[in-house]
């Protein structure tokens, strides 16, 4: 069955107009949510840690910031826009202690509610807003006169205009004028883990270092394995993002498309499907969230190691080499 998606005549800005929204964080989400939501004609305090540098940029964007206690002691409604690692920490330090009756929780990320690292209690409504794109598109496309779609979702309706509330917020992003699809924290937290980990960004990069491994340890030149398994990478989503696989396949080679339907089954064998299948009931069963935290208490030793292992594979030596050739990419340009 399809998921539900709600547009624009759906949402009530109303439903936020008298209210108090604390956006807690001022990165690339926590900026765009605030700025949308003030431009919407809503009142947003931004809650910052005392001493943030981020007080300065936060006042040259017009808006209002506040050290946390305070914003949280002020807000209706508190969006966690922080990242996932910081945010049990917060709650329990500023927010809990602010919470009561009428209060309403946001989130644009399921994992620390799924996986009980924040429990709030009965008496308050929880709910999901999650735009399906980084900030700054989520505020460029805004400025536009459009928007990002969204995920919404109610874990706690207490007051039982959860899923309203949730859907005036997303228009007060945009969201809606684009669509905002009905989810639930479970669903979005663990496709949200499983597609990061399987396909976007370890499957993909995965792929991409075995294509250059391959190519260079049989002879070939470095240069070429980038061009032909990173640098085209872009070029080949570009076109699935824009109409999918089938409008991929209209703009390639014949001799592309057979090597595709042919060989790519040959990649992406049964023995991959199981592992994505042990992937993801990892997600499933919270052995990842669990392996996780556990990480972020002990000082994140394990994913600072591997993180320095991959900064040092040759793909991205090739890759700063050949991108300082692409002067169109510019400083943000990478693969």
């Amino acid at each position: 069955m399809n998921a539900k998606a709600y547009y624009e005549s759906d949402a009530d800005l109303g439903r936020l107009q008298d209210k108090t929204i604390c956006v807690l964080g001022y990165g690339s989400q926590g900026r765009a949510h605030a700025r949308n939501l003030h431009d919407s004609g809503l009142r947003v305090v931004v809650g910052l840690r005392e001493g943030s540098p981020s007080f300065e940029r936060v006042a040259a964007d017009g808006l209002e910031a506040a050290p946390l206690a305070r914003a949280v002691a002020e807000a209706d409604l508190t969006a966690f826009l922080l990242p996932d690692p910081d945010q049990p920490q917060v709650y329990r330090d500023f927010v809990a202690p602010a919470l009561g009756p009428g209060r309403t929780l946001l989130f644009a990320h399921g994992f620390n509610i799924h996986y009980g690292q924040i429990i709030p209690p009965p008496e308050v409504d929880v709910i999901m807003v999650a735009p399906k794109g980084p900030g700054k598109i989520v505020r460029e496309l805004f400025e536009a006169g459009q928007g990002v779609p969204c995920l919404v979702a109610v874990h706690q309706d207490v007051s039982g205009e959860g899923l309203a509330i949730g859907l005036a917020y997303a228009k007060g992003l945009g969201g809606t004028r684009a669509g905002v699809i009905e989810t639930t924290f479970i669903e979005e937290a663990e496709t949200d883990l499983f597609g990061e980990q399987a396909v976007l960004c370890g499957g993909v990069t995965a792929l991409m270092k075995a294509g250059f491994e391959t190519l260079v340890e049989a002879g070939y030149a470095p240069e070429m394995a980038f061009f032909e398994c990173v640098h085209e990478m872009k070029l080949i989503i570009d076109l699935v993002h824009q109409g999918g696989l089938k409008h991929m396949r209209r703009f390639v080679s014949d001799t592309a498309k057979y090597g595709d339907v042919t060989r790519g089954p040959r990649i992406i064998t049964d023995q991959v499907r199981r592992t994505m299948k042990d992937i993801l009931a990892e997600i499933q069963t919270g052995e990842f969230a669990r392996e996780w935290v556990l990480e972020n208490r002990a000082g994140r030793p394990v994913y600072s190691a591997l993180l320095r292992r991959e900064a040092a594979h040759p793909v991205d030596e090739v890759g700063d080499r050949m991108r300082a050739m692409m002067k169109w990419l510019g400083s943000g340009g990478g693969s």
